[in-house]
């Protein structure tokens, strides 16, 4: 008896290491902003393409002086394509969509931003401050592709939170622009 509790114990202590190695393969990246830090943790294995994409945008450091551009109370907050001085970024290629494997669009969750055709992401991303069902996979055609979430904010919320509720404005042909700058100050990937 006493041999059959060690083997269980044994096998619960692999299972617990294993189950805390799998979940440390997830990247983990950290947002400094001047208006606080947030950490968003990504999810490779649901999207690979994605995940990879964005991980490179933030190692080049493209995401370093961007700001939140695009906010909206109660939607999302949306960030990484311009410069302060709303100098559209360079980006590299556009992605497959993989929002038919990603997460669903709960509050919290990082997704990636995206023209009218369903596999034009790039370097833009956003992050939903409540749930928008309306966003999820539900078919593979262009109305139902949906948006690729791929990752979700496990420290900082009350950040985005804040920067939601931010007052906005119109600049040039773009809305929901912060009256004062949300700024990138630096991504980090603090975990990979």
């Amino acid at each position: 008896m006493t041999r059959l509790i060690g083997i269980l114990i044994s096998l619960l202590i692999t299972i617990e290491i294993a189950g805390f190695a799998m979940a440390a393969e997830k990247p983990i990246v950290t947002f400094k902003t001047n208006m606080g830090d947030f950490t968003v943790q990504l999810e490779p294995e649901k999207t690979p393409l994605t995940v990879a994409n964005f991980l490179q945008y933030v190692r080049d450091g493209d995401y370093d002086g961007t700001i939140f551009h695009r906010v909206i109370a109660k939607f999302m907050v949306q960030g990484g394509g311009f410069t302060k001085d709303f100098e559209k970024k360079a980006s590299r290629d556009a992605i497959q969509n993989e929002a038919d494997k990603g997460l669903n669009h709960e509050r919290g969750t990082i997704a990636m931003a995206r023209t009218g055709n369903p596999h034009s992401a790039t370097n833009q991303f956003f992050i939903n401050v409540v749930y928008n069902k309306f966003l999820n996979h539900t078919g593979k055609n262009d109305q139902g592709w949906g948006y690729t979430a791929f990752g979700r904010i496990i420290d900082g919320m009350n950040i985005v939170g804040r920067m939601a509720r931010v007052k906005t404005e119109n600049v040039g042909p773009y809305s929901d622009v912060p009256e004062e700058a949300i700024v990138i100050e630096k991504a980090i990937i603090t975990s990979e």
